[in-house]
């Protein structure tokens, strides 16, 4: 059967050739299993009709039974449309037609009994219907096989050649009769029977063509349940498979490294969840399996602390660590923090970017390679083929987000055997999205923040109070405290941006003109950047104007206020990253949103959001229901999971369901080997071809 379903789409009655290409390009259907797994996305209660007179302008589609009392054709030229009197015993509504006027004319039949559906629009005093769906009511008693009418989304082109949602509804009908119960089931008897499912065989018909609203419930229930658990298996399977071949250094030693810095060196009490995580990382690097773990914590959490105890318990076991990270204001601001928390300690660091001078890099080199060299900080750099360490065992990867898994994975050919992979993000990661972006990792999660930090405040003021915006900066600038002015990304393409941050500068030096201005873009060379952040991380300027390039990477305890300029172009998670570079020292402070009065209404939700919670998963549940997990992730992750019916957003119970279900079978059938998991294994093997297997790699 698998086979049947792998037959190219020109073979259906009724497609042809030129159908064949526009279903292909214009939305994705090849084959006959493309089409039966290609959706309605909405349902029209057949069974529900309207009269004319019920008509009011707040009405939504309406289904109106009448006859056609009149046809001409109005106007002239462009302006041509084809009008036709529509009645029943309750009133008389316009039906208008702009294109295929001459088609539909000459097949419209006076006095005929039809079923009209559409929107009604009011034009004066009365109301039309732009491009109804008209079907003699004879056909419509005929073609209605349940009280549901499947819609499915088209194109204008598609629709053009009459792949309309009722031609894509005909060639779906016409493959489910030819079909009749020969589909393969793709779920043991044993699942199906505990989450009380119906067969995959009803749910395709009753989601295509539902006899009744239960039946389209069970069928939804059942297809988005198998979707997420195939999803699952996958990661969960990339799991097993990773802990039970994949050999892990054994960092069984807890010794001076660890226990002097731990007791002599460390600056402040851990927090409970600091030391939880730890615990959780300690049992996973002392197992003898290889560590694939995602750390999460929001800004300011305390993440690069855990991460250096976990360095350290690998030089105590004669290895040495590394850590990457995205750019080199970030890389620098590792390596001036883990070199002044380990200055009364003997551990060689080096740092490693693309600015490092060519002696420097020879001598790197060297002693990384000589084993004399204990931790090294560094940017993509890291990656190069020249970069060979003696004994690596334990790599940290900041912001992971930001590299390719591609790039990442250059880091297991630095050594013999893999090293234990930590990989941390200041940006949190919804449940649902966790569980399955990231469901072949193991996840801990920082959620408290060090004691004696005091919540940030944020504001949302329009660009009307900038006075008042002004004056919260010169109060806090009195007090001795340092502000920054955040303007949205400059890039090349995008001369406004420039044109807005240089605007804003003039416009601060001229308000400001006793203090002093740091100015901090991307398009500046590494050293003039550089040069200025220094300047604020010193205190020597009070205000520094920027774009988000000081998203991450910039850590100024002095610093109090965050101004974000047109705050509408930025999304919620960005305006947390931003937030968080304030708030770092023991003093109150403040985050200002300044924006114009156009906001849309999802404008609207990020600034209240903002101002309601400083929590940064509850920021990023709405983030996602905003923008959806492909935009939240990242481009880079596009593709990795495209989902026709289920939605992780809307889902997350299901998708709960899908992987406690499917860990429970992984626990009794690793392989899938036994006769009655036949039918997933077939399928899991179906879904699996053509992927590329990254889960060896974080």
């Amino acid at each position: 059967m698998s086979e049947y379903l792998r037959t190219p789409i020109e073979y259906l009655k009724g497609v042809g050739a030129n159908r064949a290409d526009l279903l292909k390009t214009e939305l994705g259907i090849h084959t006959f299993g493309d089409l039966l797994s290609y959706y309605p996305f909405r349902y029209v209660d057949k069974s529900n009709f309207q009269t004319v007179r019920e008509i009011n302008p707040d009405s939504a589609a309406v289904q109106i039974k009448g006859k056609i009392q009149s046809v001409r054709t109005v106007g002239q030229k462009r302006g041509t449309r084809l009008v036709a009197k529509f009645s029943d015993e309750t009133g008389v509504i316009d039906l208008v037609w702009f294109k295929s006027i001459k088609w539909i004319k000459s097949n419209l039949k006076l006095g005929a009994e039809y079923v009209v559906y559409g929107k009604p629009n009011l034009y004066g005093s009365s109301f039309n219907i732009v491009h109804p769906e008209v079907e003699l009511l004879e056909e419509f008693n005929k073609s209605v096989i349940g009280e549901l009418e499947p819609v499915y989304h088209t194109t204008e082109k598609a629709s053009n050649s009459w792949l309309t949602s009722k031609g894509i509804a005909k060639l779906t009908k016409s493959l489910i009769e030819k079909l009749g119960n020969a589909g393969a089931e793709t779920l043991s008897v044993e699942i199906i029977s505990n989450l009380r499912l119906i067969d995959k065989n009803t749910a395709v018909k009753n989601i295509h063509y539902p006899q009744n609203k239960e039946l389209l419930q069970k069928a939804t229930m059942r297809l988005k349940f198998e979707e997420l658990f195939f999803v699952q298996l996958g990661y969960l399977r990339m799991k097993i498979h990773h802990q039970r071949t994949i050999k892990g250094y054994n960092f069984e030693n807890i010794s001076q490294y660890f226990t002097s810095f731990y007791n002599q060196y460390l600056p402040f009490e851990l927090t409970n969840a600091q030391k939880r995580v730890v615990k959780e990382i300690r049992a996973d690097i002392g197992s003898g399996r290889h560590m694939n773990r995602l750390l999460q914590g929001d800004v300011g959490s305390g993440k690069t602390i855990v991460a250096l105890l976990i360095m350290l318990i690998a030089l105590d076991n004669d290895f040495q660590a590394c850590i990457m990270a995205p750019t080199e204001i970030l890389a620098n601001q590792h390596f001036e923090g883990l070199s002044d928390l380990l200055k009364d300690m003997d551990v060689e660091l080096a740092l490693l970017t693309g600015s490092t001078k060519t002696a420097a890099r020879r001598v790197l080199h060297e002693n990384l390679e000589s084993g004399k060299l204990n931790i090294l900080i560094g940017t993509h750099a890291l990656l190069e083929d020249k970069v060979k360490f003696n004994n690596l065992g334990l790599v940290v990867i900041d912001e992971q987000h930001r590299f390719g898994v591609a790039q990442r994975s250059k880091l297991w050919q630095k050594n013999k055997f893999p090293p234990h992979i930590l990989v941390m993000t200041a940006t949190p990661i919804p449940r649902t999205l966790a569980m399955t972006f990231y469901g072949d990792l193991d996840v801990s999660v920082i959620d408290e923040l060090p004691p004696g930090r005091k919540p940030i405040k944020t504001i949302h003021k329009y660009d009307s109070n900038r006075l008042a915006i002004w004056g919260t900066v010169h109060q806090e600038i009195e007090k001795g405290r340092q502000v920054y002015i955040v303007y949205p990304l400059i890039k090349e393409s995008e001369k406004m941006d420039y044109i807005d941050l240089m605007d804003g500068y003039e416009s601060v030096c001229r308000d400001f003109p006793n203090q002093q201005i740091s100015i901090v873009h991307g398009q500046m060379k590494a050293k003039d950047k550089d040069f200025e952040m220094q300047r604020f991380v010193r205190g020597e300027t009070q205000i520094m104007v920027a774009t988000t390039v000081i998203e991450v990477g910039v850590n100024v305890p002095n610093a109090s206020v965050m101004i974000v300029e047109s705050a509408e172009r930025f999304g919620l998670s960005q305006l947390h990253q931003l937030r968080g570079r304030v708030g770092r020292g023991a003093e109150q402070s403040y985050c200002i949103l300044a924006t114009s009065y156009k906001l849309s209404a999802d404008g609207k939700t990020r600034m209240e959001t903002m101002v309601k919670t400083n929590d940064g998963f509850e920021i990023a549940e709405v983030d996602l229901k905003l923008r959806g997990p492909g935009n939240l992730v990242g481009t880079q992750q596009s593709g990795m999971l495209d989902l026709k019916i289920a939605d992780i957003v809307r889902d997350g119970q299901i998708l709960q369901l899908a992987r406690n279900t499917a860990n429970v079978l992984l626990d009794e059938d690793p392989n899938l080997k036994s006769p009655q998991n036949l039918p997933i294994l077939n399928e899991f093997n179906k879904t699996q071809k053509g992927k590329i297997n990254w889960g060896r790699i974080s």
